[in-house]
């Protein structure tokens, strides 16, 4: 017989450290687990494993108070009390609507400065972000993503009838327990009318969950929509009334994303020193830490992919995955001094890969830029991502005959979402298309534009449309397939 293992002994509350907000605020992203902060009636809140950090802002930590296991905020910035009293108000609109979120528990003042918003934790429960980040291919309308969409959506037709809204409308703000789905983030909700909110307010709210998916959802919207009017039915909104608000609200969260790859917050960490610029996706900071220290070495030492005057591409081992290092050469003094004063081609490609990330577009995931820099002055620059193994379009697709059914699916889907983006790539051949996993994705991404004029995309659609094409010869049944079936020039 096997003698089972003793259960981990819990530290005495001796032995675990009573903080304040000011030792959390000093503690920045590295808060020591477990400790102790005391609310102002008197009881304690103990800590215990940490969920998400806004260091001097916002922690939220699984915790213990008495003897329940319960999820605390704790708000330890600047303008703490605002945003508690937020966090308290949203959620007592939505526990008065009687719609599904986390019980609360407490929300009172800390002893030493700083707030505490305290609810039930949901043991064993994950965000519908989670849940759809599982699906290995999330095809627009498939009956796998529906699953994970339809409630959500049922369940703000339900704020909806009951006049609530939610600013801050994303699947990581849904979670799942059990059969329940639940919203959270109580900081977003807002009380907008005595009970069902007008169409106005509704299809504004409405199109922001809409916009967190790919574009290629805009036109698998229908059951989507059939769920949200189980909750609110009085709303029948179409999706050609729809589009253009989504539109609105896509651009609005697209310039907020892309402001973050340049600053400093939980996805990104930026550096910045007199003689290097770095900026990297803080969950793949472990992956690429010694490639971040030494990129020349990474490119010296990895398989060789492509050596060029302007370029050299290397694959490198990261610490669990292969990934790829591009440098941006400087071919000489002429070339150097036309560059000094732009940002890199590899920052160019940094912000361009993050944009196509959102937009739902398959591109090797950016985990890093670095510059070389002389205060203001720009020299050679560096390009971390992802590896995507698999063949290009010209070794993958034969002239003679029309693509497959599903690689026909993702030229379609790709490059009508880049048309309808008004993207233009800016070197479309075959070979920066890599088939991989059922997938269709894009790099070399140093052209790659979103314009703001509609005739400027049109004629730098027609270019990137002709290259394309031009990987083929004409009349063959590929590009006779490619010239039916990509958007019109």
């Amino acid at each position: 017989m096997t003698a089972s293992m003793p259960e981990p002994t819990r530290p005495a509350d001796a032995d675990v450290p009573l903080v304040t907000r000011d030792t959390l605020r000093a503690a920045g992203r590295a808060p020591e687990l477990p400790f102790r902060v005391a609310l102002a009636d008197g009881s304690e809140l103990r800590a215990t494993r940490m969920l998400r950090n806004l260091p001097g802002k916002r922690i939220v930590a699984q915790a213990e108070l008495g003897d329940c296991t319960v999820l605390a905020k704790l708000y330890i910035g600047d303008g703490s009390a605002r945003h508690w009293a937020r966090e308290r108000d949203g959620v007592g609109h939505l526990v008065h609507a009687g719609l599904p979120t986390p019980g609360l528990i407490a929300a009172a003042p800390l002893a030493a400065g700083g707030y505490a918003i305290v609810t039930e934790f949901l043991a064993e429960s994950e965000t519908l972000l989670q849940a759809w980040q599982r699906v290995a291919r999330p095809t627009p309308g498939s009956d796998e993503c529906r699953e994970i969409l339809e409630p959500a959506f049922a369940l703000l037709g339900r704020m909806h009838a009951c006049g609530i809204t939610h600013e801050d409308l994303h699947l990581g703000n849904f979670l799942k327990h059990g059969d329940d789905l639940y919203v959270i983030d109580g900081d977003t909700v807002q009380r907008r009318a005595a009970s069902t909110l007008d169409p106005e307010q509704a299809r504004d709210n409405l199109a922001l969950l809409i916009a967190q998916l790919p574009m290629a959802w805009d036109r698998a919207l229908e059951p989507l929509l059939a769920a949200y009017a189980r909750g609110n039915p009085t709303l029948g909104a179409t999706p050609s009334e729809l589009n253009p608000v989504i539109e609105r609200a896509r651009s609005r969260r697209l310039a907020d994303y892309l402001g973050k790859v340049r600053r400093n917050c939980s996805l990104f960490r930026v550096e910045k020193r007199f003689s290097r610029y770095a900026a990297l996706f803080r969950p793949s900071e472990a992956e690429i830490d010694i490639l971040l220290q030494d990129p020349d070495r990474g490119v010296e030492d990895g398989d060789r992919l492509k050596s060029g005057g302007t370029c050299t591409v290397a694959r490198v081992r990261g610490a669990t995955r292969a990934l790829v290092i591009k440098r941006y050469n400087l071919k000489s003094r002429k070339h150097a001094l036309s560059r000094i004063w732009r940002p890199s081609r590899a920052w160019h490609s940094w912000v361009e890969g993050n944009r196509l990330r959102l937009l739902g577009i398959p591109t090797p995931a950016p985990l890093a830029v670095i510059e070389e820099r002389w205060g203001p002055l720009r020299g050679r620059a560096w390009l971390i991502t992802d590896y995507c193994a698999g063949p290009n379009l010209a070794e993958h697709l034969a002239a003679d005959r029309e693509p497959p059914p599903r690689e026909a699916e993702a030229i379609r889907t790709v490059f009508d979402t880049l048309f309808r983006a008004h993207i233009s790539h800016g070197d479309m051949k075959a070979t920066n298309l890599l088939w991989s996993g059922g997938e269709l994705y894009l790099i070399d991404l140093d052209a790659m534009r979103q314009h703001r004029s509609a005739d400027a995309h049109r004629r730098a659609w027609r270019r990137d449309r002709t290259r394309f094409l031009k990987n083929w010869p004409a009349g063959s049944a590929l590009h006779r397939w490619l010239e039916a079936h990509l958007p019109p020039a």
